[in-house]
């Protein structure tokens, strides 16, 4: 779901692309994948997805032929929502074919991915859950599939039980939600997107951690340029880019406006916000891709934007030296979200592991100790699966939360019974995969009609 943002001119010669492509190591290999690429549509353009997707090369016009990487993404944007047995449902589309938000006609959002949700801490009839996604589609036989970088919805629906309206959007246009953090393209040799990884508000200021994508790799492994912080204080509405709070991640590049390499900033290139009751606004670390471990970072919340103010867990106490932070939750963690569950009782971790499941572990408190983990969304029974994101204003017995696979390229609105999944954090066993014992089957996938 992304081509590649250039900072020059779209003309580029043969021996610039040969070497562009060499510089940035991406490989130019053919591609079958792609949410406007498959399906028998006909098509022969590609797109992308967050996190490491690629997509082949056509007669589009865009400049996605550079960036024909993997073909991860396996089908043309999918409305099928799994019709599951266990703890754990399927409820409906949050976006793409099929949804009952009619994403397609309304914000011109056919394909999409994350779905990183925070409550947007106004009072009143503007108290929205705020919802960002990564590397977007939408008219698949349009130049470049309308691909945007990332897209924000609003929700003030809140009864959670029977799915999730969407309210609005941010557009630049009829119909059509616009990229909403552009990123620092300007002098970078490459950036192919900028993906939203973390949201929270303070004092009414809405914030999003985000990353720049520099490369691609094997699935489950790119590189990035850097991840910052963009601000908004409209809902949503517009975004202003944070320089003061970029973590560069390109060693031994000097690019001009962006500071220099800080020991550390590599593991905090993804980020989960977790809001305390203490002030701090809490940052769980991770590094591009889906192999690294979780650091914990603190900062007072009106200081978010200052990097001088953050503190990080060391294993016993705060400390202001990165170089000392030590991992709060081993590896390998991917796309995090940890938010305070009161029918547990304790702080929950959500995340896609090494089996392509997703997982949850406990914690009574955000230093840790995290328990072993519970999978409560198989990767056997919903395959090409990552990105699950819990929904702020779930409570009580069912938690809700929403997760992407690649081959529908569409976020699913998902709910999942925690009766049974009490445990202390000190309880470090994983439990079995209900799929393997046979406690979770897929029974069969309901496709939208025709229209």
């Amino acid at each position: 779901m992304h081509p590649v943002k250039w900072s020059w001119p779209v003309t580029l010669s043969a021996t610039v692309v040969a070497l562009l492509l060499s510089t940035s190591a991406v490989a130019a290999a053919p591609a079958l994948g792609g949410p406007c690429g498959q399906g028998g549509s006909g098509s022969s353009s590609g797109s992308f997805g967050s996190s490491g997707s690629s997509g082949s090369s056509g007669s589009s016009g865009s400049l996605r032929v550079l960036a024909a990487a993997m073909p991860w993404i396996i089908g043309p944007p999918d409305g099928g929502v799994p019709q599951l047995t266990g703890r754990t449902e399927a409820i409906e589309m949050v976006t793409g074919p099929g949804s009952p938000n009619d994403t397609i006609k309304r914000f011109n959002v056919s394909g999409t991915d994350l779905g990183i949700m925070w409550d947007n801490g106004i009072v009143g009839e503007d108290n929205h859950v705020l919802m960002a996604f990564g590397d977007t589609v939408g008219d698949c036989d349009a130049p470049g599939d309308d691909w945007r970088s990332n897209v924000l919805f609003r929700s003030s629906d809140k009864t959670l039980s029977n799915g999730m309206r969407i309210d609005s959007s941010p557009l630049d246009g009829a119909n059509n939600s616009k990229e909403i953090i552009p990123g620092f393209a300007d002098g970078l040799p490459v950036e192919f997107t900028t993906i939203p990884t973390a949201g929270i508000a303070v004092d009414g200021v809405q914030y999003v951690r985000f990353m720049s994508v520099r490369a691609w790799g094997e699935p489950g492994y790119w590189t990035t340029n850097y991840s910052a912080i963009a601000s908004s204080i409209d809902n949503g509405e517009n975004w202003v880019l944070e320089p003061a709070t970029i973590r560069t991640n390109i060693e031994g590049i000097d690019i001009p406006g962006l500071p220099a390499v800080t020991p550390g900033n590599s593991q905090f290139q993804q980020s989960a916000f977790v809001q305390g009751e203490d002030g701090y606004v809490y940052e769980f670390g991770t590094s591009s891709g889906r192999q690294g471990s979780a650091l914990l970072a603190r900062v007072p919340g009106p200081q978010i934007l200052d990097l001088n103010a953050y503190e990080y867990w060391d294993g016993e106490d705060w400390t202001t030296d990165l170089k000392f932070a030590v991992p709060v939750i081993e590896s390998p963690v991917s796309e995090l979200g940890v938010q305070w569950n009161d029918y547990l009782g304790k702080y929950v971790a959500m995340y896609t592991d090494v089996t392509n499941s997703l997982v949850i572990r406990q914690a009574d408190n955000l230093e840790g100790p995290w328990s072993g983990t519970d999978t409560i969304l198989s990767g056997q029974l919903v395959p090409s699966l990552y990105g699950g994101f819990m929904h702020p204003w779930s409570s009580g017995q069912n938690l809700y939360f929403v997760a992407t696979t690649w081959d529908r390229y569409n976020v699913l609105y998902m709910r999942t019974d925690l009766d049974g999944l009490q445990k202390p954090s000190t309880d470090k066993v994983n439990r079995p995969d209900p799929a393997t014992t046979g406690e979770a089957k897929l029974l069969t996938i309901d496709y939208p009609d025709e229209e």
